[in-house]
């Protein structure tokens, strides 16, 4: 498939095994899938779009911009919007829950292990280790997705905005996107020419406002979780770690559910697991109320994603030629670059505290622009080891876990 044409959502359902194929491939990405959001997103432009030519270059642009638009974790979403370009309606349904079991079963027997044991105090070791090759995770695939769709000089001026945004205000703000595609659809739209309405308006006026307060008393009830976890996953945009000072305020803060330590360990074990760092709602959901509690916290935090997609998708795929639309796509697209190197720089200041872990990190980097041999989990494993042998031996001020 080439990026001047669409095979349309009917024509793909139609094909052969499709939806077993979207099946097997999330459920090996969801197992072994690091790195986060950009590197889940980057690695799934390298095997799906180079590799085995399920779509065209322009239909991954449109799946970004679209998803980085939209509340939501944004791999998930780009998965489930592969996964309906590919399979139809209920391909986006089996990838996008394949993509997610296999973090649900990694993650619950975390948890399992954590109430049975008490402690996973060795993360700090792993963490030491792994954090400065997921940053540079993040940067070779930021630097994949500006080679799939930066083209010209007004992308570059608004991911350069995007990028002193978002270190200015130490997050990912949701307005820029929209502010980003807006821009996009009068420089590069028909509106200037007597355009009519557009689906771009559509798009945009599908984004929900940015995370706020969820406020939640009471006992752990199931309702109750599901009810926290639907809210987090509409109103929360940007990546995994977006969602995290959101979850805080209303598990620990407000509700009590969990205490601090807690929740650090449920960020922590998030961000150890393959696939999405939002999959920390299930190591909550285990916590507050056992493996219902899991269940429930998942299928609150995922559902909302699913729903926005399937929304937004047909309405794309109808209108994806129409000038505005392209003008709203190449805009957020632009945005989401720079964001995305903004948050890559919040943490690395977190992650890279010392010779090590600075050294870590431009080896990392070095690895994955000098070949194609190293994938994210042997990177993953690689620094992980080398973290728990320095760790012990340099006893460096880094502490996740106590």
């Amino acid at each position: 498939m080439n990026d001047s044409t669409t095979a349309t959502p009917a024509r793909v359902a139609r094909q052969p095994g499709a939806i077993r194929d979207l099946v097997l491939y999330f459920l090996r990405l969801g197992a072994l899938g690091f790195g986060g959001p950009v590197a889940l997103v980057g690695q799934m432009e390298r095997e799906l779009v180079d590799g085995k030519k399920w779509l065209g270059k322009a239909e991954m642009r449109d799946a970004i911009a679209v998803c980085q638009s939209l509340p939501g974790p944004l791999a998930i979403q780009v998965g489930i919007f592969i996964s309906y370009l590919r399979g139809g309606f209920w391909g986006a349904w089996a990838g996008g829950w394949a993509f997610i079991l296999p973090n649900f079963l990694i993650v619950t027997a975390f948890a399992a292990a954590y109430v049975e044991f008490g402690s996973l105090s060795w993360m700090n070791a792993v963490f030491y280790g792994v954090c400065p090759a997921v940053i540079a995770l993040i940067l070779h695939s930021c630097w994949r997705l500006a080679r799939l769709g930066m083209e010209d000089w007004l992308q570059w001026a608004l991911a350069a905005a995007a990028f002193a945004i978002t270190l200015a205000f130490q997050t990912e703000v949701a307005v820029v996107f929209i502010g980003a595609g807006s821009v996009g659809v009068l420089y590069y739209g028909t509106l200037f020419r007597k355009a009519g309405p557009t689906a771009a308006l559509a798009i945009s006026a599908g984004a929900a406002p940015s995370a706020a307060s969820v406020p939640m008393a009471g006992g752990a009830s199931l309702p109750k979780l599901l009810l926290f976890f639907l809210k987090a996953g509409s109103l929360t945009f940007g990546s995994g770690l977006v969602i995290v000072p959101f979850l805080e305020k209303g598990l620990v803060q407000e509700s009590g559910w969990l205490d601090g330590r807690q929740f650090l360990v449920a960020v922590a074990i998030g961000m150890l697991s393959p696939g999405p760092v939002v999959i920390t709602a299930t190591f909550v959901g285990y916590l507050v109320a056992g493996f219902s509690g899991a269940a429930v916290s998942t299928v609150g935090i995922f559902l909302p994603s699913f729903m926005l997609v399937l929304i937004v998708a047909p309405i794309l795929i109808r209108h994806r030629r129409n000038p505005n639309v392209q003008g709203f796509v190449r805009g957020a697209y632009a945005a989401a670059i720079g964001t995305i190197l903004g948050a890559s720089i919040l943490l690395g200041k977190i992650a890279i505290g010392d010779w090590l872990t600075a050294a870590v990190g431009l080896a990392s980097l070095g690895a994955l622009f000098g070949t194609k041999k190293v994938s994210n989990p042997m990177l993953m494993a690689a620094t992980a080891v080398i973290g728990l042998l320095a760790f012990p031996l340099l006893q460096p001020d880094w502490v996740l876990v106590k």
